[in-house]
């Protein structure tokens, strides 16, 4: 006889045994009881968390005919009936199961609705099973719309999807919709321990742990799992064999890296990962199970008396729990989960497992480096105060806009000065003058405002040591407005460097005007010419210079030489990299600039514009004053 797998062998027969879908068995439960039924269902969830494994069982109660066969709709089939026994074989004539993911058309979707007009052969109710409904093609769901909505009295239609996003809304709308839910750690811990003491198999409580959680909420998985590690262990789970199996890493390595990371030691944090590099250990699987780890911590830290004392980690993960400060802990656990996203992007997986774990200790909370304690001692220090000794050429000073402003405008400003020996407390300080409140400063002339100024400060080598210093007198200072128009503004070519023109310059913008017209030369070529300056012409040999290295390529500067001799000029170009005074491009710049303040020159002394803005307040939006080109105007 061959041997049948966990995962068919101990598929539930009936609701009482589905294991962590109470909610669904529930609802089905009362339904069948109190004959209240749908005529379409729609289960959705994850892979193995028995969506076909509950359509099963649903066909069975609405066909059940008990063991006398006098049975009727029943929420616990009995399971030896004809009924029940041909649906579990898959050879009941009236439960059809389709596989949309590869019966995804039209044509399969209208063959099995030709079905529907039949009555049940042999038993009460037909049931059309879709698996994977979400791949049929927008045809097919429209194909089934009608019939889906008001089936036959004897035709119950059964859905199944693991992504119910996919399904149309005319679709759902017609379903009752139950979702299956991924299975906790522990519920499939239980069933696992059930059907290994079933098979007699001996296995560890850590090793089914593990197996629990590498099924992350399936029980197919689970059980595929199991079958997979009482192969590998010869008839045996043991946590050593099954953590070799899964290439998970062992919680000791988990706790010696958070141990490490919570005492600040770098040098086992790198020896750790350096063992789990050794001994082939994956990196993902490290920092998945730290994140476990991590959370339990938080957990613990938040409510202390959430620790589970069955668990024989739990005394650890206390010990860590309080060893590890809460912030450090969220910090870390955000570090790992991010991280892992992180591994696929080094050349080396388990460098970039080493860069995550490190990154705590160099953004550890609190933590302040030694540059930082030096500058928080400097700023504890005493700063002396010393007078600024005047310049000969004083600054102009705009005068502020409130009178505190320049108030403390006026005050001496503080320099560190060379530490000196200590010397009785000073007299106290005169404090410069205030401005009352509502007072206004007389306006004088900066020039001759800021000599008497700078001449009331006393020279600090001649005043007697008791003397305070005398604080300067508060004036205020006339403001200068700048103008609104740029009429004014200087003439410069592109770039900072003024434009200097040269008797070469002038043919060599000539010359270019020429070849960007024709469309001699482009792109890089272009901005070759144009921002190059003619230095020298030598017979055939000319010399440019740009202050780019970009833009000497031998390739542009090949091509601009051909483009040259294809307009006459037989030369061959030299570029040397320098400043450039006088090239295309600057004085194309200033001739634009010449033309933009004429325009802005022409619209300011327009005497309507000016009535405007002296009678009625007008202002020339910045910016919307442009020159307009004689030549386009009179074609337009």
């Amino acid at each position: 006889m061959s041997y049948l797998v966990l995962a068919r062998k101990y598929r539930p027969k009936s609701f009482s045994e589905m294991v962590g879908q109470e909610h669904v068995v529930r609802a089905l439960s009362n339904a069948l009881q109190t004959q209240r039924l749908h005529h379409a269902y729609l289960f959705t969830g994850t892979r193995g968390v028995g969506k076909t494994t509950v359509s099963r069982i649903l066909a069975k109660s609405l066909n059940c005919q008990g063991p006398d066969g006098q049975g009727g709709i029943t929420a616990e089939p009995c399971g030896v009936c004809q009924a029940c026994t041909d649906i579990d074989a898959g050879r009941f004539v009236d439960y059809t199961e389709l596989d949309a993911a590869s019966n995804r058309g039209v044509d399969e979707v209208q063959a099995l609705l030709e079905q529907a007009v039949y009555k049940p052969v042999q038993g009460r109710f037909k049931v059309f099973m879709i698996d994977e409904v979400h791949m049929l093609t927008n045809t097919a769901f429209n194909a089934m719309l009608k019939t889906l909505e008001e089936p036959p009295e004897y035709l119950k239609f059964v859905l199944a999807t693991t992504d119910p996003q996919k399904v149309p809304v005319t679709v759902l709308s017609r379903c009752l919709q139950f979702n299956l839910r991924p299975m906790a750690p522990e519920t499939v811990l239980e069933h696992l321990t059930k059907v290994l003491q079933a098979e007699n198999v001996p296995a560890e409580p850590p090793a089914l742990r593990l197996l629990a959680r590498a099924a992350r909420g399936s029980m197919r998985d689970a059980l595929s799992l199991t079958d997979q590690a009482i192969a590998f262990g010869s008839g045996q789970l043991e946590v050593a064999t099954v953590r070799q199996m899964l290439g998970s890493v062992d919680r000791s390595h988990v706790f010696r890296l958070i141990d490490a990371l919570a005492q600040g030691d770098g040098k086992t944090v790198v020896e750790t990962s350096e063992a789990l590099r050794v001994n082939g250990l994956s990196a993902a699987s490290t920092l998945e199970e730290m994140t476990v780890v991590l959370q339990r911590m938080a957990v613990v830290q938040a409510v202390p008396d959430a620790v589970d004392e069955s668990d024989p980690e739990a005394a650890e993960m206390a010990r860590l729990a309080a060893l590890l400060p809460a912030d450090e802990t969220q910090l870390l656990y955000s570090l790992c989960l991010h991280g892992r996203g992180e591994l696929g992007l080094a050349p080396d997986e388990y460098a970039a497992l080493t860069m995550v774990l490190l990154r705590l200790l160099a953004f550890k909370p609190g933590a302040v480096t030694t540059a930082e304690k030096k500058t928080l001692k400097s700023a504890e220090a005493p700063v002396a105060m010393a007078p600024v000794a005047p310049t000969a050429a004083p600054p102009r000073v705009a005068a502020p806009a409130q009178p505190a402003l320049a108030t403390a405008a006026a005050r001496p400003l503080p320099v560190a000065a060379a530490p000196v020996a200590p010397k009785p407390a000073p007299a106290p300080v005169n404090t410069p003058e205030r401005t009352p409140p509502g007072q206004v400063l007389p306006v004088v002339d900066g020039a001759k405002a800021m000599p008497p100024v700078a001449d009331s400060r006393p020279d600090p080598a001649s005043a007697p040591e008791n003397t305070a210093p005398v604080a300067p007198k508060v004036v205020a200072v006339p403001v200068r407005v700048a103008p609104e128009s740029r009429a004014d503004a200087p003439v410069n070519g592109a770039g900072g460097t003024p434009l200097v023109p040269t008797e070469e310059g002038g043919f060599w913008h000539l010359t270019v005007q020429q070849l960007v017209a024709a469309e001699a030369v482009t792109a890089l070529v272009r901005e070759l010419a144009l921002q190059s300056q003619l230095v020298a012409r030598d017979g055939e040999h000319w010399l440019l210079r740009v202050e780019r290295e970009s833009l000497n390529s031998p390739t542009s500067r090949e091509r601009l030489q051909n483009a040259l001799r294809a307009a006459g000029h037989a030369a061959t170009l030299s570029v040397e990299i320098g400043r450039v005074s006088d090239s295309p491009g600057k004085r194309n710049a200033a001739a634009a600039a010449e033309k933009q303040q004429a325009a802005e020159k022409l619209i300011y002394e327009d005497p309507f514009v000016q009535t405007m803005m002296r009678d009625f307040g007008a202002k020339i939006v910045p910016g919307s004053i442009k020159p307009i080109d004689p030549n386009t105007s009179q074609n337009s």
